[in-house]
């Protein structure tokens, strides 16, 4: 495992890199774009399958890069509905979740951004295990890569709203939408990636000026300080003020709708008050707002209401023009929601690394 982080991660590379990398190594520049075709063209799982190159430049390659090639240790799928739930192996015994759905507009692939996460969202099986770690650009990419390869199936829309705090990997975030929207890979729009934030003021205002034509999602959960420190301690730092700032910055540079999504507890944040205070919120920005009927998490106290409530909730904002949809719910009989499936893994006794 030393010796593999000690490589240079080929997946992770732009193709003038990859050509740089070919050129130290004594090879014309051509290879690096035969090479990055195999990789995202042709999604090569090994230096072997490279048959266009020579035998001694894939031995090469193979003892001087890393090749992330992501294993499904797990793989479930929906009696309800038809979503697949991955649990991906990744090169260092680490696990991950990604999630495929179909949609009558195309497939989404919901992935995770991070081993863990160290947000500590009270309703969020993902923060139970902490942190182990962020994922590279290359270990995001290849979830959408191995769902396409174990589907046969395109998929047209990523949203990173799996396990982990995107913003808190942002570097290798950006680095993911730049390789997966690349003309010569997938070539998924940018405008059909949609990434999701608790609210790291400071990483949105930055994302703000990359001008980038991604949509950004808030996880707001809450209408007010009190409550929303309650449930998500990023709260503790960014006040609502902030957040809702940083969101019409984000609105400002990019031209782009922000929405926001809403879990809905039971007795927690569902109350008429709740509501009149989202729709405030939302006309203020003229945002979409998603609601979702929070998935029960065996070591949470938090229930989802009932749907007529849920649907009451979603006419008072309806009510004061608000743009809403409560999120059909997909996978619900296969652990769907983020961090249950890896929790369960490892409190179960299998251990990651």
């Amino acid at each position: 495992m030393i010796k593999e982080m000690l490589k240079t991660d080929i997946k992770s590379l732009t193709i003038e890199e990859l050509q740089k990398e070919l050129q130290g190594m004594g090879e014309k520049p051509f290879r690096g774009a035969q090479i990055y075709e195999w990789l995202h063209g042709k999604l090569a799982r090994t230096f072997e399958e490279m048959s266009n190159l020579p035998k001694n430049l894939r031995r090469r390659l193979e003892e001087r890069f890393l090749l992330v090639a992501l294993e499904p240790v797990q793989v479930l799928e929906s009696r309800l509905d038809g979503t697949r739930k991955y649990l991906f192996r990744l090169w260092d015994g680490h696990v991950i979740e990604s999630v495929f759905m179909r949609y009558h507009h195309g497939n989404s692939l919901c992935i995770s951004s991070q081993v863990g996460c160290r947000m500590g969202c009270r309703f969020c099986a993902s923060t139970l295990d902490g942190l182990a770690r962020s994922l590279l650009p290359s270990e995001m990419l290849d979830q959408v890569y191995a769902a396409s390869r174990h589907t046969g199936e395109r998929i047209s829309n990523v949203v990173v709203m799996g396990t982990g705090e995107p913003l808190d990997n942002y570097d290798n975030l950006l680095r993911f939408m730049e390789l997966l929207s690349d003309a010569r890979g997938l070539h998924i729009s940018r405008r059909s990636i949609t990434v999701s934030t608790c609210g790291i003021v400071p990483a949105m205002r930055r994302l703000a000026d990359e001008k980038l034509q991604i949509t950004l999602a808030l996880s707001l959960h809450a209408v007010t300080d009190e409550k929303r420190r309650a449930l998500m301690p990023v709260a503790n730092r960014y006040p609502l003020d902030e957040v809702l700032s940083a969101c019409e910055y984000y609105q400002e540079q990019t031209g782009r709708r922000m929405t926001f999504e809403y879990s809905l507890a039971e007795g927690v944040n569902d109350t008429d008050e709740d509501a009149a205070g989202l729709a405030r919120l939302a006309g203020r920005l003229s945002c979409h707002v998603n609601l979702i009927l929070i998935n029960p998490v065996s070591e949470r106290d938090f229930s989802a209401p009932r749907r007529a409530r849920a649907e009451a909730f979603k006419n008072k904002l309806e009510k004061n023009r608000i743009n809403v949809t409560i999120r059909r719910e997909m996978g619900r009989d296969i652990n769907g929601a983020c961090g249950q499936l890896r929790h369960g893994y490892i409190k179960n006794g299998q251990q990651e690394a």
